[in-house]
């Protein structure tokens, strides 16, 4: 062979020592041995390629908790994105589950009147057929669970606690085989014992159930008897628990069950026993239980900590502090008010302003926190009409709004805040509805009011008017001021610029609207005369050229175009009542007057525009150059 050649061609060139002989032999005896190896595994692969498959795969882990019987799934099966449900897998899942479930309890209904009717169980055997049937039918359900079938098993679930809870309500009610607080305690037992499954196997579905069956059990106990604390301790421990849970499971829709329930079992007992004729009326009782509900709906909004990751939801965030601030409201009114305490309505309002205030310090987010900003505004608004009476309701109204613009200018920072939740933002516009109050107060004073005024611009109707001007005056001056210092404006309604423009207006529109009011009175206290008329009409005009030919100074001391505007349709108005009242219901020499003030005020207006004293007019392309240079455009 070549290898033995090689071997005795060296042989002769030198000799070989017996050592290096027998490791030579040795390495080339186990390069052989591998080589066959090697060809016969890639011959056994060639020939069965299945055999390769098979090697390489591994087998998928069996669950521990499948049978021995079963086929174990693949893992990829596993993960596989489960498709959505269309709508007649919906239809036969879901909808038909639920209808099963009130077609099986009516039908255990029914057999159960039927059995009563023919006498065929006694009384103590109906119960305990029932109470059986319920426990079995829970414990079965746990079967498909574990199978996998979670909405069936749910559905069984709710057909044995319904069994049982009709049982127990049968027991007491219609056979009186229980007392009431067996009974009661029994259903709690059911309802806990629907709580722990629904939360030893993360089911909202089920803790719904668990609330449904613990809100019908004081209807199914009830003996038409004034129960009111028992009956809302027993309310609020479901509350407080259902809160509890909420905080701990990512559940906020229990929320939307038990706060319309607890609102309707409180508006049920007090339309039944808390009315006019009850004596003596369990006030602090009542407030008590209200006050603790307040509370206990108050603790979803709120963080335990600055970072904490609860997750929020618009449930918790926006829709149950308004219904919950709501709800204490209007039951406190209505007990204060019934038991004669109306003195005391007013200084409820400012204490829920004053607590959602300090509320705002505690951990929350900032939708939360703008809710509760908006909540306190709103009671200090409510509390004015509450306390006040009269056009002091009109002044408190345009103070709270001035004041309330002073805090957002104070709040405000030069960088724009596009968040609609913040604080500056929702001042503002509280502020801009509180003015807004204020000034339709105004309007409408004389006919809300309907008192005779006596003596013109000395009575407490143009006191109001003065306060009003001088809080819409410095509203506009607060706007203006943060207009200037800000380097760029928040596009969000209202920003600043609307709200300096609308108090300018609003100021010149109750300006003009309330001395006229004092100038009719003035006439009218004098109605002996018979030209009164005549000089009110005059007086009017002059009054209108006057203030027309004020503002319209003020716009050109300001360099300012919106207030020579106003001027300008005011001038406009006057005009037109000059050519169409005075120029026909007016006597001769009134009507000289009249015409002889405008045309004066209209020649001196036209003179200054024609003189360009604010540089109106656009700048020659080719200037003269004995002309001097033109100003800065008008602001």
């Amino acid at each position: 062979m070549a290898s033995e050649d090689v071997q005795d061609d060296q042989n002769q060139d030198r000799p070989k020592q017996p050592n290096e002989q027998a490791q030579l032999a040795a390495t080339l005896a186990a390069l052989s041995a591998r080589v066959e190896s090697l060809e016969q595994q890639l011959a056994q692969l060639r020939s069965t390629p299945s055999f390769k498959a098979r090697k390489l795969a591994a087998p998928p882990p069996r669950p521990s908790s499948t049978p021995s019987t079963e086929v174990p799934v693949p893992d990829f099966v596993c993960n596989l994105p489960k498709p959505n449900g269309s709508l007649e897998d919906r239809i036969g899942s879901q909808l038909f589950s639920r209808i099963g479930i009130v077609a099986l309890l009516i039908a255990t209904t029914l057999f159960l009147k039927w059995a009563i009717d023919n006498h065929w169980i006694g009384p103590t055997g109906r119960i305990l057929a029932g109470l059986i049937a319920g426990a079995a039918i829970v414990v079965w359900s746990e079967r498909f669970r574990r199978q996998g079938f979670n909405a069936f098993s749910y559905s069984l679930k709710a057909i044995g606690s319904g069994a049982l809870y009709l049982s127990l309500w049968a027991a007491f009610q219609l056979y009186h085989l229980l007392p009431a607080g067996i009974a009661l305690t029994a259903m709690i037992l059911v309802t806990a014992w629907n709580a722990y499954m629904a939360w030893s196997q993360n089911s909202q579905i089920l803790a719904a159930y668990a609330l449904a069956g613990a809100f019908a059990t004081p209807l199914l106990l009830s003996t038409g008897g004034n129960h009111e604390v028992f009956l809302f301790t027993y309310i609020l421990a479901i509350d407080v628990a259902t809160v509890s849970l909420v905080r701990l499971k990512p559940w906020p829709h229990l929320l939307f069950g038990i706060f319309p329930a607890t609102v309707a079992f409180f508006i049920g007992w007090y339309v039944e026993w808390f009315d006019v004729y009850n004596t003596p009326k369990p006030l602090s009782t009542t407030a008590i239980f209200i006050g603790l509900f307040f509370l206990t709906f108050l603790l979803p909004s709120i963080r335990t900590q600055q970072n904490d990751q609860h997750p929020s939801s618009p449930i918790t965030e926006i829709l149950l502090p308004l219904a919950n601030a709501t709800f204490a409201a209007l039951a406190l009114y209505s007990v204060l008010q019934d038991t004669g305490n109306h003195d005391l309505l007013p200084w409820l309002a400012v204490l829920f302003a004053a607590f959602y205030l300090g509320l705002m310090r505690l951990p929350q987010s900032r939708i939360t926190s703008a809710v509760h900003l908006s909540l306190a505004i709103v009671f200090l608004t409510i509390a004015i009409p509450l306390k006040a009476s009269g056009r002091w309701i009109i002044v408190g109204w345009l103070a709270e709004g001035a004041a309330l613009l002073w805090v957002a200018a104070r709040l405000s920072s030069p960088t724009p805040v596009k968040d609609a939740a913040s604080a500056p933002l929702i001042l503002r516009r509280l502020a801009t509805i509180a003015l807004a109050l204020g000034v339709c107060g105004l309007l409408i004073e004389p006919f809300w009011l309907n008192e005779q005024i006596d003596t013109a611009f000395f009575n407490l109707r143009f006191a109001t008017a003065l306060f009003g001007l001088a809080a819409l005056g410095l509203s506009a001056l607060i706007a203006h001021g943060s207009l200037r210092h800000s380097d760029q404006q928040n596009k969000a309604f209202p920003n600043w610029v609307t709200i300096a423009g609308s108090s300018i207006v609003a100021f010149n529109f109750i300006a003009i609207l309330s001395c006229l009011r004092e100038l009719d009175s003035a006439w009218r206290v004098s109605a002996g005369n018979p030209e009164a008329d005549l000089q009110k009409a005059l007086a009017i005009s002059t009054f209108l050229m006057l203030y027309g030919a004020c503002l319209l100074a003020l716009g050109f001391w300001k360099r300012s175009a919106f207030i020579r505007w106003q001027a300008l349709l005011l001038l406009v108005f006057t005009i037109g009542k000059a050519f169409l009242y005075d120029l026909r219901n007016l006597s001769q020499g009134y009507r000289v007057l009249s015409f002889l003030g405008l045309g004066a005020l209209l020649m001196a207006i036209s003179f200054a525009y024609q003189k360009d004293w604010l540089a109106l007019r656009l700048p020659n392309p080719t200037p003269e150059p004995h002309l001097p240079p033109q100003e800065g455009a008008d602001r």
